[in-house]
Order: C-alpha cells, then sequence, then structure tokens
C-alpha cells in the first residue's frame, strides 16, 4: 500500500488489541497476556510509524487503548463484542475518529461486519486485521522474537496505514488487500490469503462520510451515547442461531425446530441449500410462523460461499409465505452482524423487520 507525506492525515490512531492468533506464543500456543504483550506491539508500533514521511515534524499520534476483551476469537461472544463497540464509543468521545482493531481471524468477519452496521452514518474509520501465524517465533522461546515468516507484521503495517488515510468506513485488511467489512468471509483455515470480499458493496458502506458537518457529528455521537447502556445490555443477552440444511427427514426436522422454539431466539438463519432451498413440509411451515410470533427474525441464506440466495425459487417463495426474510446476497457474518444489531438497535421485533428490510433495498453484496 503506497503511503506518502501528502496522503496521510496526522488525527489519532487508537489501536485496540483483542488477542487471537496475532499476540499468541509457546507451544502450545496461547495468547500472551496483555502485560507481557503489549510492550512489544508498542515497540513495533513505535518504530513503524516513526518511519512515516514527515514523523520529525508532524507525527501521527497513536495509542493502545486499554482493553479487557483479550481472547482466542473462537471465544467471542455478544457480550465481547458489545464491550468493544462501547470502547470505541468512548474513544469517539475523546475526539478518536480512527481505529486499528487486531483480532482472531475466527470471528474476524462478523466482528467487522457488526462494527459496519453499529457505525453506519458516521465519519468512523475502522480497519480490522489479524495474522494466520503469530507474530512472535514460536521456535525461539528464550525470548520475543518477530517470526520473520508471519503475516502479522506486515497485516498490521498495512492496516495501520489504511487507518492514516482516514477515509470513512469499516474495512478489514489482510494478505495486501482491504474490503468492505460486510463483503468479507473468511475461505481458508489455514493460508495466509485467509480471507475474500470485494468493493461492489451498498448499506452500511456506503452510508460513511468524511463529509459529515461537526453538528451532525455531534448529533450521532449524542444519539449513541444516549443509546449506549441499552444497546450494549440487549446485545450481551442477544440470541442469534443458526441452522444448517442437511437431507434429514421432516418429523426429526420438526423436533429440531421445536426445540428452537423453547430458546425463543431473536435471530434464526437458515443455511440452506443451493440459492436458499430448504425441506418442505407442513410441521416445518407452522415451526417458521411460531418463531415469526414469538419476535424471532428468521433470514433465509445458503451454505454456498457465493452468490446468495434467491428468493425466486419456489422454495425461497413458501419461505417469504412463513415470514421469512430473504439475504441477498450477504454473507453468513453480514447477516449474523445485522440481525445481532437490529435486536440491540430496536425495541420491538415489527422495528426490526422494517429496518431490515430497508436495508436490504441498498444492499449489494456479491463475491
Amino acid at each position: 500500500m503506497p503511503r506518502s507525506a501528502k496522503q496521510l492525515t496526522r488525527e489519532p490512531i487508537g489501536i485496540v488489541y483483542l488477542g487471537g492468533t496475532f499476540g499468541s506464543y509457546g507451544q502450545p500456543l496461547a495468547s500472551l497476556a496483555p502485560d507481557t504483550f503489549l510492550p512489544i506491539l508498542q515497540n513495533i508500533l513505535a518504530a513503524h510509524f516513526a518511519s512515516y514521511p514527515n514523523h520529525a515534524d508532524a507525527p501521527v499520534p497513536w495509542q493502545i487503548l486499554p482493553n479487557a476483551v483479550v481472547k482466542d476469537s473462537s471465544q467471542l461472544t455478544p457480550m465481547d463484542i458489545a464491550a468493544v463497540y462501547g470502547l470505541l464509543i468512548h474513544a469517539r468521545i475523546d475526539g478518536i475518529r480512527r481505529f486499528v482493531i487486531l483480532t482472531g481471524t475466527d470471528t474476524l468477519a462478523y466482528l467487522a461486519a457488526l462494527l459496519a452496521e453499529a457505525f453506519a452514518e458516521s465519519d468512523t474509520c475502522v480497519v480490522v486485521t489479524g495474522a494466520m501465524q503469530p507474530l512472535l517465533d514460536t521456535q525461539v522461546l528464550t525470548d520475543y522474537v518477530v517470526n520473520p515468516d508471519s503475516d502479522a507484521c506486515q497485516n498490521l503495517f498495512d492496516a495501520c496505514q489504511l487507518a492514516c488515510h482516514g477515509e470513512a468506513g469499516v474495512r478489514v485488511c489482510f494478505a495486501g488487500e482491504h474490503w468492505p467489512a460486510q463483503t468479507v468471509q473468511k475461505i481458508h483455515s489455514h493460508d495466509l490469503m485467509a480471507f475474500v470480499g470485494h468493493h461492489r458493496a451498498g448499506y452500511p458502506a456506503n452510508s460513511f462520510s468524511k463529509k459529515i458537518s461537526p453538528r451532525q457529528r455531534a448529533l450521532w455521537l449524542e444519539d449513541k451515547i444516549a443509546q449506549l447502556a441499552t444497546v450494549c445490555q440487549r446485545m450481551a443477552v442477544a440470541k442469534i442461531v443458526t441452522v444448517y440444511a442437511v437431507p434429514m427427514a421432516a418429523d426429526a426436522w420438526q423436533g429440531y425446530f421445536a426445540a428452537l422454539i423453547q430458546q425463543a431466539p431473536d435471530g434464526l438463519i437458515l443455511l440452506g441449500f443451493g440459492a436458499g432451498n430448504f425441506l418442505q413440509s407442513p410441521e416445518i411451515a407452522n415451526a417458521l410462523k411460531q418463531l415469526k410470533a414469538q419476535g424471532c427474525l428468521v433470514v433465509a441464506s445458503t451454505q454456498c460461499p457465493y452468490g446468495g440466495a434467491d428468493s425466486t425459487y419456489a422454495a425461497g417463495a413458501w419461505l417469504a409465505e412463513c415470514g421469512v426474510l430473504s439475504s441477498g446476497r450477504l454473507t453468513v457474518a453480514a447477516i449474523y452482524a445485522r440481525l445481532l444489531w437490529l435486536t440491540a438497535q430496536y425495541d420491538t421485533p415489527s422495528r426490526r423487520r422494517q429496518r431490515w428490510r430497508h436495508c436490504m433495498k441498498d444492499t449489494h453484496s456479491v463475491a
């Protein structure tokens, strides 16, 4: 990623470290305690920012923000996501608009997509990254040495440079590329090029703007502050679940959905076959209608990584009759994020459903 003195802005950057492979060390791998890892990260970042043009005359201000959520990202919960959201809102109160978030790759796309929903219609700049290999050499146990074969440093530096440009929006930066957060999905469990995305994105990516007036910025922030406690509380207890379609008899599915009804989830993602096809039966239809009556937003998607769901098929039509919402071409991570944010943001299922449909009119997400 090219950088020049003209392109870079000198606004403060908040660095948030959430754990994951990036800061893991030892055999077997485990996350280093923040007290041990953060000074190492601090030194690496200091050397990186010192290499920027005109650093001596106009250094880029940055800081690592205190954060209690440091864990393997596979252990991330809605409560943790709420804590990260609250951290960024408080940093915005302190005048920080640009952020770099370091997290584990397992749930990176989910976290990034949620932040895109949460910071929509603002001038906030968030760059989310991580690593497929630890920053530190795990073969050297006598000292903490940067692993020359790791992707961690380059991903970190690329993310910082992208944040320095200050473009509003939430992006994932990985393996030399970057994309709007809502388009990103993890497609490889080990390769350094683990993520894909694209730039043909509608809402929320197209709602961000650097041209927001000071008055608009103040009103946006005032609204977020006023709702912060309620939003975080709802998000922490939200239940978004998935059903992954496999060839199974209708009576077996009936028992499965009966158990789901007992859980009373806030959102349900149906991962169907092909373009979103799911086994059709009166029992399943009744279960879906009952879930809707409970206030659950049921969304139809697909197990396929590309192409999305298509409601024009007969299967899509009967699902729509049961109150199931279409996800279009949103990724699974983006669907989860939108359901979680709507559950946190709006107090009634009808408002959440209305907002889902409104957002889907302005969503284009093809990979």
